[in-house]
């Protein structure tokens, strides 16, 4: 781990602290992450501010893409630091970062100067490389928001308020309130919050939504990215950016790779894509797909689950849960590293 954590420094300092230049946005949580940090990218670009991500599914600085191709949210070594600087010399004036618990826990958030930090929610996930522990994978998490207390940022003159984003609906939103910032916003469907989604309809396109009687349509499918969109709408808002602006960021965006993404090949059936790979995630995408459905039609899932000794405890849920919600369930291998496939397929 001192290894993680010195080559981290030198990638910080080789590159010259390429955070310090940009507001930088931290998405933490189990579910959600690279969905909000994408609905983000497209609402700041349309209210014109040119934004990196770095995230699971693709990397993006300002209008160009990549598909993330390192096999960790979090790339190590010296990647991080260099893609900021990329992000700097084209101009970006935000990057958003989506930020893991095992990156945190290989230090790759260290020489990352958050300003606003976002939790989306949380549910056990990863808890084999944590010593089992659902607290201690909790606890590694609030390390993003530490950071925000360490260090002020000033860029061309001007200070740059810290803030707190939290999902109210999560019975772990006070733990990540807790630390200190300029500014503390919260966000739910079905709570009390600063911002609330209210009368939301899903139709065949996306979904519909309002806050405070403001209206805003999302082309993604499944409500629960209602939530992924709200701190999007938040962070514009607090940068002034006009409703009527959010909502045209918002349906922008398309598509985000492995995320509910639509396959059309002009075959005459829907077929999705998600990363789903727990609980609520199955939950979604079954329920989801389940209400698209037609008269007569049926729901095929193809599941598959990771070896290298990846959250085996999961996989029987996981099979659980489509063999409930779904009406045919097909069982593959994905990267069976080392286990015995016949064992995962169990």
């Amino acid at each position: 781990m001192f290894y993680h954590y010195g080559i981290v420094w030198v990638a910080t300092i080789f590159y010259g602290f390429p955070s310090k230049k940009m507001i930088i946005i931290g998405v933490t949580g189990t579910k959600g992450k690279t969905s909000t940090i994408n609905f983000m990218w497209s609402c700041l670009e349309a209210g014109g501010y040119k934004t990196g991500i770095i995230s699971t599914a693709n990397i993006r600085i300002g209008e160009k893409e990549f598909l993330n191709k390192h096999h960790m949210t979090m790339p190590g070594r010296f990647v991080i630091q260099k893609l900021m600087a990329q992000m700097v010399k084209s101009g970006c004036t935000y990057c958003i970062v989506e930020t893991t618990s095992e990156g945190i826990k290989q230090y790759r958030h260290i020489g990352i100067y958050y300003d606003i930090a976002i939790f989306t929610n949380l549910s056990p996930e990863h808890l084999e490389s944590h010593g089992g522990s659902f607290e201690k994978y909790k606890q590694i998490k609030t390390r993003m928001f530490a950071v925000l207390s360490s260090h002020k940022k000033v860029i061309h003159r001007k200070p740059i308020e810290k803030i707190i984003i939290a999902n109210k609906d999560s019975e772990y939103t006070n733990y990540f309130l807790n630390f200190k910032a300029d500014k503390k916003i919260t966000f739910a469907i079905n709570s009390k919050a600063d911002y609330v989604a209210e009368n939301i309809k899903e139709i065949s396109t996306g979904v519909g939504f309002e806050i405070a009687k403001a209206k805003f349509k999302i082309d993604i499918l499944g409500k629960f990215n209602v939530y992924n969109a709200l701190p999007a709408i938040i962070v514009c808002r607090l940068l002034g950016v006009k409703d009527e602006v959010i909502a045209k960021g918002l349906l922008a965006l398309q598509t985000i790779p492995g995320r509910m993404e639509k396959i059309n090949e002009g075959q005459n059936f829907t077929v999705l894509v998600d990363y789903a790979h727990e609980k609520e995630s199955i939950t979604n995408i079954l329920q989801t797909a389940n209400n698209m459905k037609t008269v007569g039609a049926k729901t095929i899932i193809l599941l598959g689950a990771e070896g290298g000794g990846r959250d085996k405890a999961k996989r029987p849920i996981m099979g659980e849960l489509s063999a409930k919600m779904a009406d045919y369930v097909i069982v593959s291998n994905v990267d069976p590293y080392e286990d015995d496939p016949k064992q995962i397929l169990e």
